[in-house]
């Protein structure tokens, strides 16, 4: 009974609930006309983001570090060491070390200002991309860079200036250009193990053992090879002065 008592107590004491309507103005802020315009810029953002590891790969260094680590792992005739997920990380951080100065220039220039609320989107993505601008156009081939100025003119699109180069001319050159130095330095990284192979292929072939693989003999020389001439401390000191700083 006294359970029941309070129920009802309880039940009499209550008061209607009202419904939550959410403002949308406290959801989009303000400063800006057009709500449709602001949610436009948040999918745009939301699509950037989603991009994120795609233009890290396009506008850094990232492109010829991997290149040169996979040809070095196909040299050394190891199929699955080191692992995918150690080369990535290690070309990863290595592009974080080169890239550096370029990063911390966007972030104070651009970034800091724009999260205070001291510059617009405008102003703020001019100031992000100029030292990307500049690192590419260091690093850019004159060949490449001038192949997609020409094929801009063909298609009347912004033809690069001295100093005023649009992204969409200046990504795709920087890009074939690291595809291009990626190889010749995975070139002359195979180039040694290569020669083990050939010694190695010549004597089984002359002592008689044609059902033995070359590679069986050959991978434990190649792999004390690049360990006695410190190959990973040469191979990344090289790969990482290969760059030119913006």
């Amino acid at each position: 009974m006294r359970l029941l008592t309070g129920g009802i107590i309880y039940l009499l004491m209550a008061s209607p609930a009202a419904a939550q309507v959410a403002e949308l103005g406290k959801l989009l802020p303000g400063g800006d006309p057009s709500v449709s315009g602001r949610i436009l810029q948040y999918v745009v953002l939301l699509t950037v983001l989603s991009l994120a590891p795609g233009l890290l790969i396009m506008v850094t260094s990232f492109t010829r570090l991997v290149i040169a680590f996979s040809f070095l792992r196909s040299g050394l005739g190891l199929q699955s060491t080191p692992a995918n997920l150690v080369m990535v990380s290690l070309a990863l951080f290595l592009t974080f070390f080169v890239m550096a100065p370029v990063f911390d220039k966007a972030k104070t220039d651009g970034l800091d200002p724009y999260m205070a609320g001291t510059i617009d989107e405008t102003v703020a993505y001019a100031r992000i991309t100029d030292p990307f601008r500049a690192f590419m156009l260091k690093n850019v081939r004159e060949r490449d860079l001038a192949l997609f100025n020409e094929m801009a003119a063909e298609r009347h699109l912004p033809v690069a200036t001295k100093g005023d180069v649009d992204l969409r001319i200046l990504i795709p050159a920087f890009m074939i250009s690291e595809l291009r130095r990626g190889f010749e330095i995975g070139f002359l990284i195979a180039l040694p193990f290569l020669v083990i192979d050939l010694i190695v292929s010549m004597l089984t072939m002359s002592m008689g053992m044609m059902m033995l693989p070359p590679t069986v003999i050959s991978l434990p020389f190649k792999v004390l090879f690049f360990v006695l001439i410190d190959g990973w401390n040469l191979l990344a000191g090289s790969l990482v002065n290969s760059f030119i700083p913006s």
